[in-house]
């Protein structure tokens, strides 16, 4: 998860403006936090506010899953959201939109800590995913 965000922040400078070297300053004045970031970090507090979870019936997990988003999303609209993703945040939106893309990919990390086998870990990714990214593509990713 610190790598993940590391990572974000590294690249944030890079997003739209590719580079082809590997001889670049980690940490420009320039780099900043992106919206991958603060979903990350919504996806583990609500993993680490929520206690005995039925593993077998995660429907309350998503509902809270999808409120700690909301609240944490809201406080930082600027931060580069997809124009979709960014509608669902402001709107307070609780369905799914059938995104394809990579977000929920990028915000995944938390889930690892959760996980006791491989398997865990892409059930849990799945459902994490599919409160906002829901076409087949977007959970594979």
């Amino acid at each position: 998860m610190i790598g993940a965000i590391l990572g974000d922040v590294v690249g944030s400078i890079y997003e739209f403006d590719n580079i082809k070297t590997k001889e670049f300053e980690l940490f420009d004045k320039e780099c900043f936090f992106t919206d991958d970031s603060v979903m990350t970090i919504a996806i583990a507090e609500a993993l680490m506010q929520t206690e005995n979870i039925n593993k077998d019936n995660l429907e309350d997990f998503k509902e809270h899953l999808i409120t700690v988003m909301h609240e944490i999303g809201i406080k930082y609209p600027d931060c580069g959201y997809s124009g979709h993703f960014l509608v669902w945040i402001l709107r307070n939106k609780r369905e799914p939109y059938n995104s394809f893309g990579n977000g929920s990919a990028m915000r995944i990390s938390p889930v690892g800590f959760l996980a006791q086998s491989e398997e865990e870990v892409i059930d849990w990714s799945t459902k994490v995913t599919e409160v906002t990214h829901n076409h087949p593509e977007g959970i594979k990713g």
